[in-house]
């Protein structure tokens, strides 16, 4: 009978595992510590709001933040002859503030209507009960839409792209909790910005905060109800392009004071 083949050496030494292997090279691995790549933050864009609809911002433990934008509240032809006459008509004021012992004029003009002052970045408006008969008219109007009833109006009159209003909330005392404001705005157009107040863990810092945009035209209603002056902050800011006046009227509901607390 033919012989079995005999294995070569080579076939053997293959055939051993790799750890048996005396000529196999001595390797040693070497561990790399690769630090973790951080988590880059941008900056969000902020969105635009500029259709007509209810808008529900935000919602967390003070409640929904909501806003209700009715672009052409007031036609256009009634608009512009309601802005001339409230242009004319109004007692335009320039308001004096104080901060850390600098005063300075507020950037824009106001007017202040209601039974009871309105007291707001340490400068207080003296009641003013002689509603202007077409500002009369235009909170009925608002208050049938809206089905909620304002005593107060704060007027305000941008001359130009100049005049403007700081970030701020309608959060005094005096305004209750979280109040309606409903704002209606005349002539020209100019950009109404948000932006949401920071977690406690951003330490103030509004770097990341989410913001919107909204271009409030002639005509146009805004109603801010819910959490959306505990949430939010909101300003009118300068404008780098020529702009023609613009007057905005936001109705509120002011509480009176009694022993010193805000009922």
């Amino acid at each position: 009978a033919p012989k079995a083949p005999v294995a070569s050496s080579l076939a053997l030494a293959s055939a051993r595992p790799a750890w048996r292997q005396k000529d196999q090279p001595h390797t040693q691995k070497q561990f790399v510590f690769e630090k973790p790549s951080e988590v880059e933050r941008r900056v969000p864009e902020a969105g635009v709001i500029d259709k007509p609809g209810v808008y529900e911002l935000s919602k967390g433990p003070t409640g929904i933040s909501r806003i209700h934008l009715i672009p052409g509240f007031i036609d256009s032809e009634q608009a512009d002859w309601m802005f001339e006459q409230l242009l004319q008509d109004i007692p335009w004021g320039q308001r004096t503030h104080i901060r850390q012992e600098v005063s300075f004029e507020e950037p824009r003009l106001t007017s202040w209507y209601g039974e009871l002052p309105y007291t707001y970045s340490r400068v207080t408006m003296q009641p003013n009960p002689n509603w202007h008969p077409l500002l009369t008219v235009l909170k009925e109007r608002i208050e049938e839409f809206t089905g909620y009833t304002f005593n107060s109006l704060l007027c305000n009159l941008y001359r130009n792209e100049k005049d403007s209003v700081d970030w701020h909330s309608d959060s005094e005392p005096s305004l209750g909790k979280n109040p309606v404001i409903a704002s209606l705005s005349f002539g020209a157009t100019r950009t109404f910005e948000m932006r949401k107040k920071p977690s406690p863990e951003e330490d103030g810092d509004y770097t990341y905060v989410e913001r919107l945009r909204i271009p409030l035209d002639h005509g146009t209603l805004l109603v801010m109800e819910g959490a959306t002056q505990e949430d939010w902050q909101h300003r009118v800011p300068k404008e780098y392009h020529s702009r023609d006046e613009r007057i905005n009227l936001t109705f509120r509901i002011i509480y009176p004071e009694s022993d010193g607390v805000w009922k």
